[in-house]
């Protein structure tokens, strides 16, 4: 009975001696430091990130304006090389009517000549030749038909006059026509040169806004890669904190147990309670990225549930870290001693602080879906000496 008895002292003043684990500690404060610290990065990494993703729509909307002036220069280019071959036709045809042109100017004027000297030597000396014609007839009849002969020969000659000057005319009208066509494709080459001028001119100050659009794209990507530089610089520091915290937490552990005189390391709880209600949207493991960039490793468990429902701890311990943690949103960390840590993240409200002891099933946030999420689910973490485990392992 006295055995019995004080056995039960042993293990109140065991009990009495633990939550004095979570008291407070220099690291605490060091590590909510450390927390804001990378939830100021980390806003300012964001608003950076803004900029960037703004400074490469600029360029990407430089580069189409530019690409549809090339285009448009092709087009006007398409157009000029267009009319050039035209104009090369048209010269071709004025050059062929030209020599046309000449022909029967030339032949015209043969007929001319020679119609002068027969009105001439008419005037001067009488149609001899025509009237020798005639004379010569042998008969009434042979006169008849000289005579018809003679009208018929002058008839063809006059025709043949007529129908030169008629070519002549068609040729002049067709040199004509082809002239005013030739100055037409010549005004329109012109407009078309002056518009690719000032198109080019427009390219030309389109591919020095890119130029300068993308040098200050890739000022703003240096300043987020510097960032995203000092920021993991910053996680694995607070990481480092955190580990070194659950090391001060695990030999206060220790040392309480010594005191109460319990022997044996401590052990992890061996089982977890849910800490949510839902459904499971993404198990541990291998998952192809949601926001995209081919696979990833997710180390938790993702479980929907409506915005706002109320989140528990899955097992007593002390809060490690509670406030925004980069891609978790707003984060809970709980040790739970034994090298046992669990994480909730995405959180829309957190109702502990970093220090604070907390029991299993007591109310610690709310489902939401702050920082990298799709919708509003809680991510659940299980890391064993600070490794990612499958929680599924240790909920039932």
């Amino acid at each position: 009975m006295r055995t019995t008895f004080r056995a039960v002292l042993t293990l109140l003043a065991a009990l009495a001696l633990l939550p004095s684990v979570a008291a407070p500690s220099p690291l605490t404060a060091r590590i909510e430091a450390q927390r804001k610290k990378m939830e100021s990065l980390q806003a300012k990494l964001h608003r950076k990130r803004g900029e960037l993703h703004a400074a490469t729509v600029r360029v990407y909307d430089l580069q189409h304006q530019l690409a549809q002036t090339n285009a448009a220069i092709g087009q006007v280019q398409a157009r000029l090389d267009d009319l050039d071959a035209q104009q090369r036709s048209t010269q071709r045809k004025l050059w062929w009517n030209t020599i046309q042109l000449n022909a029967a100017k030339k032949t015209l004027a043969l007929h001319d000549a020679m119609l002068k000297r027969r009105l001439v030597d008419v005037y001067e000396h009488g149609d001899l030749g025509y009237v020798s014609v005639l004379l010569a007839s042998t008969s009434f009849s042979d006169f008849v038909e000289r005579w018809q002969d003679l009208r018929l020969l002058i008839e063809a000659n006059e025709r043949a006059v007529r129908a030169r000057k008629a070519a002549e005319g068609k040729v002049a009208a067709a040199q004509a026509d082809l002239e005013n066509v030739q100055l037409t494709l010549e005004q329109q080459a012109q407009d078309q040169q002056r518009a690719q001028n000032q198109l080019d001119t427009l390219a030309q100050e389109r591919r020095n806004l890119v130029a300068v659009a993308d040098a200050a794209r890739q000022n703003v990507a240096n300043q987020v890669a510097q960032m995203e530089d000092l920021s993991a610089s910053e996680e694995a520091e607070l990481e480092r904190m955190i580990r070194e915290r659950q090391a001060e937490l695990e030999a206060a552990r220790a040392a309480a147990r010594r005191a109460a005189g319990i022997v044996g390391p401590e052990t992890a709880p061996g089982q977890l309670a849910w800490p949510v209600t839902g459904t499971i949207t993404s198990p541990f493991g291998m998952r192809p990225n949601p926001f995209g960039g081919g696979a990833e490793f997710h180390q938790g468990l993702d479980i929907a549930a409506p915005m706002g429902t109320t989140v528990t701890a899955a097992a007593s311990g002390v809060v490690l870290s509670a406030g925004w943690y980069g891609g978790y949103g707003n984060y809970i960390l709980i040790d739970h001693g034994g090298g046992m840590s669990t994480g909730y993240g995405h959180l829309s409200q957190i109702f502990v602080s970093s220090g604070q002891q907390v029991q299993k099933g007591q109310a610690i946030g709310a489902v939401g879906s702050t920082g990298m999420s799709t919708g509003p689910h809680l991510h659940f973490e299980v890391r064993i000496g600070g490794k990612p485990t499958d929680p599924a392992a240790y909920l039932r």
